[in-house]
């Protein structure tokens, strides 16, 4: 049996009076691949930030690998942000921005084992032709790729994405899918996506979480994104049709 790589039962999370997160009830085992949806404000993010190890839970349990988020060795989780805060004007090559989550910081002296591990990361995400580009003159997608990159430097076991696709095109979004789903399945990876994209949920996930700060479903996309659940978590249905070939 696979190894169960997230286990939450019960998490709350509360800031001052706000409560972000209500009796959230999921496992995970590894190879998963769980997308997280929601409206904003529905928690999405807290619970990457919890399983990170940032945010302590209120209430709960949350376990990674069988640890507190706090206790887990970082080079066992992988991370690619929402919003990608740096100067483009910085005189960084794509190499460099992989390395940075190598050493957790920009590198001076690239090293040849170094340079190794970034061009394979590279290599593994479609992106060789990146290695001495400077980051500034990269496209939403290619900088993506390097992102990701940067996550997969360290060969992580579990991956947690905060919107990945913001700011690409839909080519390059498509693209960013199939790049993921066959390093998952070359390397069983587990990936935990919070995403806004409904059909790239159902095409490419094997779970579905939707949350409106409560769960209001978990499991397979033909189970959890009816109209009904939807309809509960999103207050419209929107183009959710289109999944099931529906007028």
């Amino acid at each position: 049996m696979n190894q169960i790589v997230i286990e939450i039962k019960g998490l709350g999370v509360c800031f001052g009076e706000h409560r972000a997160i209500d009796g959230l009830n999921f496992s995970l085992h590894a190879g998963d691949f769980l997308a997280v949806l929601g409206p904003n404000g529905s928690g999405k993010s807290t619970l990457i930030k919890t399983l990170l190890g940032i945010t302590e839970p209120t209430s709960g349990d949350v376990s990674v690998f069988g640890k507190k988020p706090t206790l887990v060795p970082p080079e066992l989780v992988g991370y690619v942000p929402q919003i990608k805060t740096f100067d483009r004007t910085f005189p960084a090559l794509s190499i460099d921005l992989v390395l940075s989550g190598l050493h957790r910081r920009w590198p001076g002296r690239i090293h040849e084992n170094d340079r190794a591990l970034a061009e394979a990361a590279l290599e593994s995400v479609g992106g060789s032709h990146l290695a001495d580009r400077r980051i500034g003159t990269l496209s939403g997608g290619e900088l993506q790729r390097v992102y990701l990159a940067r996550s997969l430097v360290r060969s992580p076991r579990l991956l947690l994405l905060d919107e990945p696709a913001t700011g690409v095109d839909v080519a390059g979004e498509a693209d960013f899918y199939d790049v993921l789903d066959s390093y998952r399945h070359g390397h069983d990876l587990t990936i935990v996506m919070v995403t806004h994209d409904w059909e790239a949920a159902f095409h490419h996930a094997g779970n579905i979480l939707l949350m409106k700060g409560k769960q209001v479903a978990f499991g397979p996309p033909e189970v959890a994104l009816t109209e009904e659940k939807l309809r509960d978590t999103f207050g419209h249905v929107g183009h959710a049709h289109s999944m099931y070939g529906g007028e």
